[in-house]
């Protein structure tokens, strides 16, 4: 990782002690031009961060994961590719205002979190994260969130609706909506394995206003029942067989 110069670390530590240097100054100093700053959280592998940077190149595009393992594999493809319009940035996810100043972000997708279902504080869609958001972004940036979790859907369409955002759209299931759109067909090693085992993928995009108090929704949700297998597990299980076939009925979520 210390090898690809657009990859840049910084645990708790470094970033208390001496600052992030670039923020404030991605477009003149990072990528050298003024396109729009898309963030991928919790960006796993990558694969939307490099997926967007090829089919967008008037943006650019920052994963950011604390998993350097994951990372490595979009950063490598990044570099073999020569993407000028892509970086990564590996720390907690709960600093991301220590790395981007005010309006300097105007777009994020959020691809398949952990939902965190006792840990609202932890859910990247929470009250919490938002007001963390506002921080770095234009007014009424784009954010995207795209999940298996029946749980964490609801729970952001809760939120989203108790605060009045703008929904752009919203489906609890992707790929029988009708929604053409190229840049949600990129898959996540995350949502192959989803897929593959017959769930639905939930979307919803919804601009996030800097003005006005956001307020938790006052919801009780069901936990999801599915997860038998953990994010850990997932990792270490072989894809050949995960392509999905999705002209077939999808069962319901249990």
């Amino acid at each position: 990782m210390e090898t690809i110069d657009f990859v840049f670390q910084y645990p708790f530590s470094v970033v208390n002690e001496t600052g992030f240097p670039h923020r404030g100054k991605w477009h003149s100093e990072v990528f050298g031009n003024d396109k729009p700053i898309v963030l991928e959280l919790g960006c796993g592998k990558g694969e939307y961060t490099v997926g967007m940077a090829r089919r967008y190149t008037d943006k650019n595009f920052i994963g950011v994961d604390i998993k350097g393992s994951r990372m490595w594999t979009g950063a490598t493809q990044a570099r073999n590719e020569g993407l000028g319009n892509v970086a990564f940035l590996r720390t907690n996810i709960e600093l991301i205002d220590r790395f981007f100043a005010a309006g300097e972000v105007a777009e994020i997708w959020i691809t398949f979190p952990d939902p965190q279902m006792k840990k609202e504080r932890k859910r990247l869609t929470s009250t919490r994260f938002l007001e963390l958001y506002r921080l770095i972004s234009k007014d009424n940036a784009l954010i995207h969130l795209k999940s298996d979790s029946p749980f964490l859907y609801t729970y952001t369409k809760s939120v989203v609706e108790e605060n009045r955002l703008p929904v752009v759209t919203d489906t609890n299931d992707l790929y029988h909506s009708g929604i053409v759109d190229d840049i949600l067909n990129i898959r996540t090693y995350y949502e192959q394995q989803w897929l593959a085992r017959g769930l639905s993928i939930k979307y919803i995009s919804f601009k996030l206003p800097h003005e006005g108090e956001l307020v938790e929704p006052d919801v009780e949700i069901p936990f999801d029942t599915y997860r038998s297998y953990s994010r850990g597990t997932l990792e270490t299980m072989n894809l050949k067989d995960a392509t999905p076939d999705l002209s077939a009925p999808q069962p319901q979520d249990e």
